[in-house]
């Protein structure tokens, strides 16, 4: 007669939910990007100014065993320290992006403060043309709209003649 081993648990061949569910949480999140662009291009609104100035978002890593990721940022070396005191500040505005809890830990990563901007691309947005009409634009809408008895209406429609008129010369 053969002898069989049964395997004592106290699971009863069940598992937990977390881990059937990480790998295909893991694989909708990589196909969907990780929303890792909108991080890039909108670095500066997300953590502020004066900490964009300072760190560039470089990688988003997920840990080996658990749920969340590990953002790591790029600095020099004097900046350093102080991107060190805002690590839960960046954590939070970084998750606020998400709209969950998606980076657990933030990793600083420090360099030289020449020699790695060449090859990088900017996503700084760039700057605003002045839109102002030349005063010989104004002049001309306001002429157009001398008909109009309303003094609100007859500035307003100006103001869309000049930027109309503006354009239009452009």
């Amino acid at each position: 007669m053969k002898q069989t081993r049964h395997r004592n648990t106290s699971t009863y061949g069940f598992s937990r939910a977390s881990g059937l569910l990480q790998s295909r949480v893991r694989k909708a999140s990589e196909t969907r990007g990780f929303a890792v662009t909108r991080l890039l291009t909108h670095w500066s609104e997300i953590v502020g100014d004066a900490t964009a100035q300072i760190a560039t978002p470089v990688n988003i890593s997920y840990g080996r065993g658990g749920m969340g990721a590990t953002l790591t940022l790029l600095t020099t070396g004097a900046q350093a320290p102080m991107l060190e005191m805002q690590k839960t500040q960046i954590q939070e505005k970084v998750n606020a992006c998400y709209g969950y809890r998606a980076i657990v830990r933030v990793r600083i990563t420090q360099t030289a403060p020449t020699g790695f901007a060449e090859g990088r691309a900017s996503f700084a947005a760039a700057p605003k043309a002045d839109k102002t009409p030349s005063p010989e634009m104004q002049a001309a809408s306001a002429a157009l709209s001398n008909d109009v008895a309303n003094p609100e209406l007859k500035a307003a429609l100006a103001r869309l003649g000049a930027h109309v008129l503006t354009k239009q010369n452009k």
